[in-house]
């Protein structure tokens, strides 16, 4: 297997004022956007329990899922971290697996570093990891179940 599962899914963006992104991402032709807001996250970050809200919308631009993401709160966690860099926007693809633990296997056979894991509020599990010498920061692996296919307007 390799350490990746399939094609890029999504591309993920971290921004600090979802309806001022929203807005922006409309100008640009995206649309519509699902927009979920208050939404509880739970796991681990950075090997500490991390718990924080999210208010979060995809949207699509063919088979590719373009998503904003923005904490509602300033608990330390992978999205504060971004922001705290001084950017804003682009964070991460997004890789959708249909055996999550397998993937991880790999992921951490590789040697990769797990920044931030956790799920079942939203449905599904997910991990974002740090890939050693690679053109991006940061990788989700989103696992692929029915509720993310149906949100994606995919079959499994």
């Amino acid at each position: 297997m390799t350490v990746l599962p399939g094609p890029i899914r999504q591309i993920g963006f971290v921004v600090p004022d979802l309806d001022a992104a929203l807005a922006d991402w409309v100008n640009l032709g995206l649309g519509p956007w699902f927009v979920m807001r208050g939404l509880p996250l739970r796991g681990l970050y950075r090997g500490e329990p991390c718990e924080t809200v999210l208010s979060v919308a995809p949207a699509h631009s063919g088979d590719l899922q373009v998503e904003l993401i923005c904490q509602d709160d300033q608990t330390p966690s992978i999205f504060t971290e971004f922001l705290s860099s001084g950017s804003a926007g682009f964070h991460q693809l997004t890789y959708w697996a249909t055996d999550l633990d397998a993937t991880m296997a790999a992921v951490r056979a590789a040697g990769w570093p797990v920044v931030c894991e956790g799920g079942g509020d939203f449905g599904v599990r997910f991990a974002y990891v740090e890939p050693p010498n690679s053109p991006v920061a940061v990788i989700e692996i989103a696992e692929l179940t029915e509720a993310t296919a149906a949100r994606a307007a995919l079959h499994p």
